[in-house]
């Protein structure tokens, strides 16, 4: 039995006073007189546990102000952009001139029902974060598939877009969209992105084929994209298999890009369509849209311009390649290896022709050598310009020497 209910009973069955009431069980007078008062205009209810809620908050945010926050987040729910607390808090201060703390807005949003709970995700505190710590340190880069629409509004081609994202400032620095990602399209957005921006003083991306040949087993020698890096001194760097989070920056990016695309009314039915849209969303996400991760929530662009760009650094150019392959001499007296991204043709001879050999590339000097016997087969500095590196002999089969 509850205290409340021992002290209505004292009073109206035993017949006692408040004082000897509030003296046996060791409350107050002026309680007992109130629940007596309670319980007489009420009767049973009296019993009931009561809200302590105060009847008036001078302190609690004014109607107009929670109804701005509810706003707000619906708007950039609509457009695709992130709507959280700390992105409706910028929001506010840049553009309402209101000042609310992430926690205030975090109830609102709570409270209105507009934050789904998600229990899955790692905390916050498990994250080992890192970052350049000037633009142009590192770029990242990463290609992912948007599927394009049809006239009719059925799901279209697949396409692919891929973005060069600058590690520090999370700057957008190119967005294009392809039919499909290639060797030679890295390498002509990677050129244009230096053209505009500089050069980079290293990169990062995942171990696909179209950035790196390093784990093809030697086969195809440095692809187009590795041959530039090195030249211009930059340092390449690659994340190891089955490993995305080593490149989560840019993976993160996309996710936000296809979240933006997504939520367009009217949908890309074209290549030329999905890049003028990611043209529009690369405009406003490095200008207008603030970032959780910089200092501030200040914008991929202020960040970017804030300070001093890094270059690249120590001299790499006296770095030598090694590789060493196995082949076949083809029937007309040819093999052929890769260097740089492109397939050259090594004249051996006729007289060799389906011969095993070994093919030692040191750079562009190369040597071919019988895999059986270890002959010299053939040596030469290839010229990278020429698809065919003839032998210098007359074409026909060797000549005999007269006896």
């Amino acid at each position: 039995m509850s205290k409340a209910r021992l002290v209505i009973t004292a009073l109206f069955i035993e017949g006692q006073t408040a004082s000897e009431v509030a003296a046996r069980y060791g409350v107050h007078r002026a309680w007992v007189y109130k629940l007596k008062a309670r319980y007489l205009a009420e009767g049973e209810a009296a019993f009931e546990a009561r809200s302590r809620r105060p009847k008036t908050s001078p302190r609690a945010t004014p109607a107009e102000t929670v109804e701005l926050v509810l706003a707000l987040r619906k708007q950039l729910t609509e457009q695709g952009l992130d709507a959280g607390a700390d992105t409706i808090g910028w929001h506010l201060g840049h553009h309402h001139a209101t000042v609310l703390s992430r926690a205030t807005i975090h109830r609102i949003l709570v409270r209105a029902g507009s934050v789904v709970p998600d229990p899955g995700k790692r905390p916050r505190s498990s994250y080992v974060r890192f970052a350049a710590e000037q633009p142009n340190e590192c770029w990242q880069s990463d290609f992912t598939h948007y599927r394009l629409t049809t006239a009719a509004g059925r799901p279209g081609t697949d396409v692919e877009i891929i973005s060069w994202l600058d590690d520090h400032s999370r700057y957008a620095l190119t967005i294009t969209a392809h039919v499909r990602i290639t060797g030679q399209i890295v390498l002509a957005s990677f050129g244009e992105t230096v053209a505009q921006y500089g050069i980079p003083a290293s990169t990062l991306t995942d171990n696909g084929m179209v950035y790196t040949t390093r784990l093809s087993g030697g086969k195809g020698g440095r692809n187009g994209l590795e041959t530039e890096l090195r030249r211009l001194n930059i340092t390449q760097k690659n994340s190891r298999p089955n490993h995305p989070t080593t490149c989560g920056k840019v993976e993160r990016f996309q996710q936000t890009m296809k979240k933006w695309l997504r939520a367009q009314p009217i949908q890309p039915t074209t290549l030329s369509e999905l890049q003028t849209l990611l043209d529009t969303f690369t405009d406003e996400y490095n200008q207008r849209r603030p970032h959780r991760s910089l200092p501030h929530r200040a914008t991929p662009a202020t960040a970017y311009a804030a300070r001093p760009k890094a270059t690249p650094g120590t001299d790499r150019t006296g770095e030598v390649h090694h590789r060493v392959r196995t082949d076949r001499v083809d029937h007309t007296g040819v093999v052929t290896l890769r260097v740089n991204g492109r397939l050259h043709h090594i004249g051996i001879g006729r007289t060799h022709a389906r011969t095993h050999v070994l093919i030692l590339a040191h750079d562009l000097e190369i040597r071919v050598v019988d895999a059986a016997t270890g002959e010299l087969l053939r040596e030469l500095t290839l010229d990278p310009t020429k698809d065919y590196q003839p032998t210098g002999r007359p074409p026909g089969p060797a000549r005999k020497h007269p006896k």
